[in-house]
């Protein structure tokens, strides 16, 4: 039913102006407004749909990878811009915030404006 359709993905946020800047400026994605809508235009022409919803409550799981080539650079450059990653309890994080864990690629996670939890991993 679905198998030839051009599915997308989208989340919420509180503040659309702020989630505006963050994607676009901090993140550096193209980001475009359609209909009271965010639109993040990401690597092989996919589409994320952000949406404004007064009683957001944020993500409590990953809702957007960002896969990297290097990521010691990627979050050296996100920290340069203000980004900061989080630290779980119980997690085998470096000081930059990376797990480097034997179960996965390095992998360091950190919030929009929103409180959505992100991560950038090394592919």
């Amino acid at each position: 039913m679905f198998a030839k359709t051009k599915a997308f993905s989208g989340f919420s946020v509180d503040d659309r102006g702020a989630a505006k800047t963050f994607y676009g400026e901090t993140l550096g994605l193209d980001v475009s407004e359609e209909h009271g809508l965010l639109m993040l235009h990401i690597a092989g022409g996919g589409d994320i749909v952000v949406y404004p919803k007064p009683n957001h409550t944020p993500a409590t799981f990953t809702i957007l990878n960002f896969p990297v080539d290097d990521i010691d650079r990627a979050v050296d450059g996100l920290t340069e811009r203000g980004v900061r990653f989080e630290h779980y309890d119980g997690a085998e994080q470096d000081e930059k915030g990376i797990s480097r864990g034997e179960l996965g690629p390095p992998i360091a996670w950190f919030t929009d404006p929103a409180g959505n939890i992100l991560a950038v991993l090394q592919q």
